[in-house]
């Protein structure tokens, strides 16, 4: 029987973080993708949380937390998880982040290292390399189009960014405008900044154990970032689980949570 969740806010110097807790024993910390927030997790953290201390925040600027009008960086989402685990005495952990939340996972482990017990990551951003550069054009190019443009230019437009039919452009859209910290975050920053933050230089310092987790039908995409993860990092593994569908958490979170399971308790049982 799943425990019952918390819901809880805190007011940080950043903003107002809001995050769903339960469970007691090795704290993890669920980081949700680019277009999500922390509610991606509950089907996994539910079969994780009669043994762990599982906590998810949405990120600054996300779900429920406060969106400030400040300049989003990855370091300002790295600061303000800091802070939040600071607040709550948290003083080890285990990351688990998907897309977005992976290259924020990955980014705090570099920074606090001797707080971060182990990274699980499926897909995670932040790093630039072969079939990797140049993959935001189509999204920056969406973005900016005005309903009335869309409509009147939809037969090239289809052709141009390869997409089906009108709803689905339509819902890619609407995700683009849902989400303007997280586009902010991956694309419409300057190009030096970005590459500031980008992790493929850093990936060496990484001294805590990884898993990346790949579905066998990840997109293209998700697998380059997956393997570039999994081939720089030093203590990195690839783990591949079975799926019917590039949404690895919706259709596996047994799968996930197994895996994610599995992870735990090896570091538990290196140090015991």
């Amino acid at each position: 029987m799943a425990l019952p969740l918390r819901n809880a806010r805190i007011r940080l110097p950043q903003g107002q973080i809001f995050w769903r807790e339960v469970g007691q024993g090795s704290t993890i910390i669920f980081l949700h993708g680019s277009w999500e927030d922390s509610g991606q997790w509950l089907p996994v953290i539910e079969r994780l949380s009669a043994d762990y201390h599982c906590l998810a925040p949405d990120l600054l600027g996300f779900g429920e937390s406060e969106q400030p009008n400040v300049h989003y960086a990855i370091d300002l989402e790295v600061a303000c998880l800091a802070e939040h685990l600071d607040a709550l005495r948290l003083r080890r952990v285990y990351l688990v982040g998907h897309s977005l939340g992976g290259w924020i996972a990955v980014s705090y482990a570099l920074k606090y290292l001797e707080q971060v017990e182990g990274v699980v990551l499926l897909a995670p951003e932040g790093v630039e390399g072969v079939g990797l550069r140049r993959r935001w054009w189509k999204a920056r190019l969406l973005k900016l189009l005005v309903v009335g443009w869309v409509l009147r230019s939809l037969h090239s437009l289809r052709k141009i960014l390869k997409l089906r039919s009108l709803e689905q452009l339509l819902q890619k859209r609407r995700q683009l405008l849902d989400c303007p910290v997280a586009c902010k975050l991956l694309f419409q920053r300057r190009r030096a900044e970005l590459r500031s933050e980008q992790l493929q230089e850093q990936l060496k310092w990484l001294k805590v154990p990884v898993l990346v987790l790949q579905g066998a039908q990840d997109t293209p995409i998700a697998r380059l970032l997956n393997q570039t993860y999994a081939q720089l990092a030093p203590d990195a593994a690839l783990q591949r689980l079975p799926s019917t569908s590039s949404q690895l958490l919706e259709t596996q979170p047994d799968a996930v949570a197994q895996a994610i399971r599995g992870f735990v308790e090896e570091r538990l049982k290196d140090e015991g």
